[in-house]
């Protein structure tokens, strides 16, 4: 029999169609990598993608190419899609957020390569706790953030390649397995004001990692490779993508849009997840709202869609299903983009741009204190991303949830104590 999800309205969505939606853009980048590009150029750039270091920011569109960058994208997505469904996982909020995140950073720095070990790692703490692998599927999903460890000491840390490989497998696996207990004891610090929890535990890990291998003469160290080539195509791209979640969205609930603004009253703190709470059809409306808000971002900063900034916009997406809402969204961008004017960055450049989506990852901020505390930890939030990176090097992918980890675990305490106080 067929799982099915019933809508506060009543509305019946069953397994299959969950499946059907959530591959509509991998299997269209799959399609599009070899309509667009020769079979040639595909392998021989995803040759060149499995073989980059992968730190922070290495955009996979000017590593490998179009072609590749897409079939790296889809082939990652897909295999996950396939594990989600052997295992029997319910489609909710957290495997959405799960699989539009591995979508965005398969664009800039996880690969088909590198993603595993930490999956092997996860397999072996579930046998060591004696649970099935699916009770901790979501989060070895997002364990890949330390993906960039595997690729840089297997191919660029000067040892043998034999050696390298070992090494950086031997640390994959290792972070899979700890990840896991070390992301729910992280989650406290911050009260769940932080989206990318997972971000947050894996800054700290590469922190550690980064510090021993440096102790061993292997230095990891920032980088910056973008495209700049195909962002008119992906700006027209990610606009039809959007407009058709928002209509699939409507078609779904029901022909209407009714009971979207019911999604305005919830924090978005961890967990919230909005396919339960409003239902399917409006998670999909508000994730294609959020992803034009998105864009919006980029286009009023005069940006370029390129490699992260495409995985920044799909990451925002996802978790649009699972915290995101332009209620507690748009107040960080704003905080963000307020700092960038005062502030010493260059509010055209990629990083900063990316800072501006990422950070709202700070979102249940907003959501629980305000539109002054969102603004706030917005402004806060770019100073902190735009120099904590050094300490892990680049090695975590999710550098702004380490960030905004570290923001929300000061700002929330402090807003607690002025709540309470008033109240």
């Amino acid at each position: 029999m067929q799982n099915l999800t019933v809508t506060n309205d009543g509305i019946t969505i069953n397994r299959n169609k969950h499946f059907f939606i959530i591959s509509i853009l991998p299997v269209t980048f799959l399609i599009m990598a070899f309509v667009f590009d020769k079979p040639a150029n595909i392998f021989t750039g995803l040759y060149e993608i499995i073989l980059a270091p992968d730190i922070l920011l290495t955009d996979y569109l000017a590593v490998g190419g179009f072609g590749a960058a897409l079939f790296n994208v889809s082939s990652i997505v897909l295999i996950n899609i396939f594990i989600i469904y052997k295992l029997n996982i319910e489609i909710n909020g957290s495997i959405i957020a799960a699989i539009f995140t591995l979508s965005g950073f398969a664009f800039f720095g996880k690969t088909i390569f590198n993603i595993w070990p930490m999956y092997l790692g996860g397999i072996l703490y579930a046998k060591y706790k004696k649970i099935t692998f699916d009770k901790i599927a979501v989060v070895i999903m997002f364990s890949t953030c330390l993906a960039p460890v595997v690729s840089k000491l297997a191919f660029s840390s000067g040892l043998p390649l034999y050696r390298g490989i070992m090494l950086g497998v031997f640390f994959g696996i290792t972070g899979g397995i700890i990840i896991t207990p070390l992301s729910s004891n992280m989650s406290k610090l911050h009260g769940g004001h932080n989206l990318y929890n997972v971000g947050f535990t894996g800054g700290l890990m590469c922190t550690l990692i980064c510090s021993l291998l440096k102790s061993f003469g292997i230095n990891i160290e920032q980088q910056l490779v973008l495209s700049r080539e195909y962002s008119t195509f992906f700006w027209n791209f990610l606009l039809i993508y959007f407009i058709l979640l928002i209509v699939i969205g409507y078609l779904l609930n029901n022909k209407s849009f009714k009971g979207y603004v019911k999604i305005f009253g919830y924090t978005g703190k961890l967990l919230t997840d909005y396919t339960q709470l409003i239902g399917p059809g409006l998670t999909l409306v508000n994730m294609g709202i959020m992803g034009l808000i998105c864009m919006s971002f980029v286009y009023i900063n005069t940006g370029v869609f390129n490699g992260p900034i495409i995985g920044a916009v799909l990451t925002v997406v996802g978790f649009s299903a699972f915290g995101n809402h332009p209620g507690n969204s748009i107040p960080i961008m704003a905080g963000v983009y307020l700092g960038a004017i005062l502030k010493v960055w260059d509010i055209q450049t990629t990083p900063v741009i990316i800072a501006g989506i990422f950070g709202t990852t700070l979102a249940p901020i907003a959501g629980r204190y305000g539109v002054y505390a969102g603004v706030l930890a917005g402004f806060l939030h770019l100073s902190m991303v735009m120099n904590v990176g050094v300490v892990h090097g680049g090695a975590n992918l999710y550098n702004n949830g380490f960030a905004g980890g570290l923001v929300a675990s000061i700002l929330v305490p402090v807003f607690e104590c002025f709540k309470r106080e008033e109240e």
